[in-house]
């Protein structure tokens, strides 16, 4: 048996710059994985077949919908030889549905623990490439760390790690979950009229956390006023920034002291939270 880290990320700012002729959408981004994470155990099946455990089957399918399943199927046909199969046991920390891009980076995790395991010898442009296919988020992760994220999520440029030493994030999951694609749906709309398509400055000290804008977040805020809610309590907490990952619904406070964290994360004794750090290596 091998296990296999499989970490969140948090969207420092998220522009939707426009939706593209096959219906998906031009993203600007900074992506940053964080140590909060899920675990992939891969063990030799003697059935000859992949098999998908987990400890929440509830909420998480592991039929053909689960991306770990359909990063198998795409390893599996490339391969020229016998290789083999895995029984794959993940206990789920990543709350699903938050916008932290936990199956996205299961689909990435997988793929890169088949290409060591199964001796394929991919690089990582190739993982990539096969990682777009399952979904947009994936390439990241193949990748990981601090990452302007351009097009549809294949274009990355690694950013300055230095920028996130001594930074803390607490993550708050509030008790709603919120869709992705009804999030676009409902996003289209206003791409018909926003154009604005301005992107983020180049990340540098001093910081000015204010322009990292989340175009999700105000129509977000709408349906569901907890979100603001949230937003405006962590900054009295003393986070440095606050803001929605992704299409929600997980906010997070960015917090330089990692007292002052702590301290605000027992104010949230109601709330599902996580206290977790940027990943450098």
């Amino acid at each position: 048996m091998k296990t296999f880290i499989s970490n969140a990320k948090i969207n420092l700012g998220l522009k939707i710059l426009n939706k593209r002729p096959d219906n998906y959408h031009n993203i600007h981004s900074l992506f940053i994985e964080i140590n909060l994470s899920d675990e992939l155990s891969f063990i030799p099946n003697e059935n000859h077949k992949l098999l998908i455990e987990g400890n929440c089957p509830s909420q998480f399918p592991l039929d053909e919908k689960n991306l770990i399943t359909k990063a198998y199927k795409l390893m599996h046909s490339h391969l020229h030889s016998n290789k083999s199969n895995y029984l794959i046991k993940i206990k789920k920390n990543i709350p699903i549905g938050s916008g932290l891009g936990g199956g996205s980076s299961n689909a990435a995790t997988t793929l890169k623990a088949l290409n060591e395991l199964w001796d394929l010898n991919f690089s990582n442009k190739k993982l990539e490439e096969l990682g777009l296919s399952l979904g947009a988020d994936v390439p990241f992760f193949i990748k990981g760390k601090f990452q302007l994220v351009e097009g549809l999520g294949e274009k990355l440029s690694p950013q300055k790690i230095d920028f996130l030493l001594d930074l803390y994030i607490l993550l708050i999951i509030p008790p709603i979950h919120i869709s992705t694609a009804t999030a676009y749906a409902k996003l289209n709309k206003y791409l018909h009229t926003n154009h604005d398509h301005s992107k983020f400055p180049p990340v540098s000290k001093p910081v000015n956390w204010q322009l990292f804008e989340n175009d999700f977040e105000n129509m977000i805020g709408k349906t569901y006023p907890e979100i603001r809610k949230l937003k405006k309590v962590l900054y009295d907490l003393g986070a440095i920034y606050s803001g929605l990952s992704g299409s929600g619904s997980a906010m997070f406070g960015v917090f330089n002291n990692l007292n002052c964290a702590k301290k605000a994360q027992k104010e949230f004794s109601n709330q599902q939270t996580f206290l977790a750090s940027p990943v450098f290596h």
